[in-house]
């Protein structure tokens, strides 16, 4: 099949989360998307509004279709590239829950720890909201790989599914903040980051202009 091009617009790959989310979602499914960069300036971005319905990012065009939110991304993604979700349908559900209560989920952490892939900042950010936070994902990780991941390092195994694209920004978080993390948490976290897209992305991060940096994100005390 002959995929049409695409664009996918997103904010900056320091800090935009939900970028990394759309970005590896349409990376993994082989669409071929010119990446867009919109910096973000930590609040309403007239630039972003320009383009996107929402006002938000990531935001993919891709042959008519126009969907705003990343786990609506990931969804056309896997149409085009059913391997993102597992096979079996038991699988299937659980991994479309976990990556539906991530999307949905975890205020506290996303409030306390910024994301910030190229800067650490070790013990910030924990609090009582944060670390709950942080005990439910660890469950989840835990139960999920228990059940379904035991032939390889990520979630389901050995495939990066919707769940691994979900969930690789709080693996970056986790790189950044150092919170306390149990030895087969840490394992994850370490696998998520050596996958070459997740690599990729850290190293365009780091190309980005000084002047799009922000100072709250870059400051953090």
């Amino acid at each position: 099949m002959t995929l049409e091009p695409a664009t996918l617009y997103i904010g900056n790959r320091r800090y935009s989360s939900w970028s990394l989310r759309g970005w590896l979602a349409v990376r993994l499914s082989g669409l071929p998307a010119e990446a867009e960069v919109i910096p973000l300036k930590g609040g309403v971005t007239p630039e972003v509004r320009a383009v996107s319905p929402s006002g938000f990012v990531p935001y993919l065009e891709h042959d008519g279709a126009k969907i705003w939110d990343s786990l609506a991304i990931l969804e056309y993604c896997a149409e085009i590239a059913p391997a993102l979700w597992p096979s079996e349908r038991i699988a299937r559900a659980h991994a479309r829950a976990i990556a539906a209560e991530m999307h949905s989920g975890f205020r506290e952490l996303r409030l306390a720890m910024p994301m910030n892939c190229c800067r650490t900042f070790p013990g910030h950010g924990q609090n009582d909201g944060s670390l709950a936070d942080i005990a439910r994902i660890e469950a989840i990780w835990t139960e999920t790989r228990a059940r379904f991941g035991a032939n390889g390092p990520f979630l389901f195994g050995a495939g990066f599914t919707g769940a691994d694209v979900m969930f690789a920004p709080v693996a970056s978080r986790f790189l950044t903040y150092a919170p306390p993390l149990s030895k087969p948490a840490l394992a994850y976290v370490q696998a998520v980051r050596a996958h070459s897209l997740v690599a990729e992305w850290y190293r365009l991060a780091a190309t980005e202009p000084e002047s799009w940096q922000i100072e709250k994100y870059e400051t953090i005390s």
